[in-house]
Formats: C-alpha cells, structure tokens, sequence
C-alpha cells in the first residue's frame, strides 16, 4: 500500500491507495496543520488515527510519499512518520519529474500535482485546455494544455479564509454555517453572509473560467477539488467532474513516475 500525505496550509491530508496504478482511495482522513507541534506530538497525534482507523491491519504501508506547501512542517512530518513507520518517506515537489512543462520557480506542490492530474486522467478528452479549480486555503486556477505546458494559474483568498475575517473583523457576528442559503436576498444576518459567500465566489468561479476562456479562445474542461468544491460545484454548468482526490492523484503519478 502507497500513503500519501499532502500538508497544506490549514490541513493534512491523508490517503491510502494501492501500490499499482489503481487510483481508488481506499482509506482518507484530514487533521488541522499545527505548525509548532514537535515530531513526538505528531507521532501521537498520527498512532491516536491510526488505532481509530484500524490502519496497521486493515492495510501493509509499504511506500510513502509527501507532497507539501509548508516547508517548515516537511520535516518534522516525515521524522514522525518514519518513527511510526521505519520507511523513509519520499518528498515530492515541482522539481520532481513528469510530462509537465513548466517555468515556475514558485509553483506549489499541490498545482504541480493537480495539473499533472488534470493531463493524465482528461487528455483524452475532446479538449485543449484543462483548469483545476481547487477550493483550498486559497482558491487557485491551474491551467494545463493536452501537451502538458502548464499555461497559468490563478490564486485567491480561499473560502473558509475570507469568511473567518469577515466573522473576527466583525464584533456582533458569531460562526457561520457555510452552506447555500435559501435566496441570494436574505433578511438575517447568516443568510445575508452565506450568500455573501456562496454567491459571491460562485461568481468570481464563473467570471474567471469564462475570462480564461475568452483569453484562450476555446472552452477548458474544469476540473474541481478541495475541500468546499463540494458545495459550489452543483451551482454552477461551467464545472465538468468533481474529484475530492485530485490533488492526491497527481501526487500518487509523480511517484510511479519516479520510483
């Protein structure tokens, strides 16, 4: 069995998956990214999942990989999870080899891994352009054509980031449930702030698929993950497939390719 850690800026994400070519996740969890915690705390924190999971009998780990956009957490997660497992696990990055042909001295893990994804698994398709809109900590755009030249990406602030400095920034609101509200127009204040939220990204989402196609001058085939995907997704004709295992996809390729 192959697992696969993607550290994020707000959260872990864990999956297992099988050492072939087989893309089914077969067991995922998620953990909140706790930047000071030392390897000794991340070993406990990972031993407490794995027992409430079953990992260690339900599945052989025999190959791990880390994709990551925190460099100061890489570290520190790959001790703790050699001390649990005695295998070294593999980083992965931008530098890593694959198809894709980029210039980015900056491009994050996670959109290397999503466009590589997005090429692999939707070539095929009767498509130029591929986009990965990806509704992580920030909300990014990643563009990829049938060759596997990344053509671009977009980034901005993410979902659950504007809605927390709308909520702290503002004394007389309390938590607010992110879901789609009833109407756009609300009386309460929730229901003004959901649609707020759903509304508003769901237009920017549509008004920059559409501006990326009037700059390509053809329609891409829109890809969507992470972790509010869910919610926007079913608002909107412009998105073609939801996969909440994109990013780990791509990650999974970049080590057959590799090892």
């Amino acid at each position: 069995m192959l697992l696969i850690i993607n550290i994020g800026n707000s959260n872990l994400h864990f999956g297992i998956f099988n050492s072939n070519s087989d893309l089914k996740c077969n067991c995922s969890w998620n953990i909140n990214t706790i930047p000071h915690k030392s390897i000794d705390e991340y070993v406990f924190i990972f031993r407490d999942i794995y027992r409430k999971y079953d990992i260690f009998s339900k599945f052989r780990i025999q190959n791990i990989i880390i994709g990551s956009v925190v460099p100061s957490l890489t570290n520190i997660i790959k001790q703790s999870l050699y001390e649990i497992h005695k295998i070294v696990p593999i980083i992965v990055d931008r530098k890593t080899a694959s198809p894709i042909k980029h210039y980015s001295h900056q491009l994050g893990t996670d959109l290397y891994a999503n466009a590589i994804a997005a090429y692999t698994l939707y070539k095929s398709k009767n498509y130029s352009f591929f986009l990965v809109v990806d509704f992580g900590t920030a909300l990014s755009f990643t563009c990829i054509d049938k060759c596997g030249n990344l053509q671009g990406v977009i980034i901005a602030p993410g979902v659950n980031s504007s809605l927390k400095a709308l909520i702290e920034n503002t004394s007389l609101l309390s938590n607010i449930e992110l879901k789609k509200p009833p109407s756009i127009l609300g009386y309460y204040t929730e229901r003004c702030i959901q649609s707020g939220i759903i509304y508003g990204y769901l237009s920017m989402v549509e008004g920059l698929i559409n501006r990326v196609n009037q700059e390509l001058k053809t329609n891409c085939f829109v890809i969507t993950t992470g972790g509010y995907s869910h919610i926007y997704t079913p608002l909107t004709k412009k998105i073609h497939i939801i996969d909440k295992f994109h990013t780990m996809k791509g990650l999974k390729m970049l080590f057959h390719w590799n090892y």
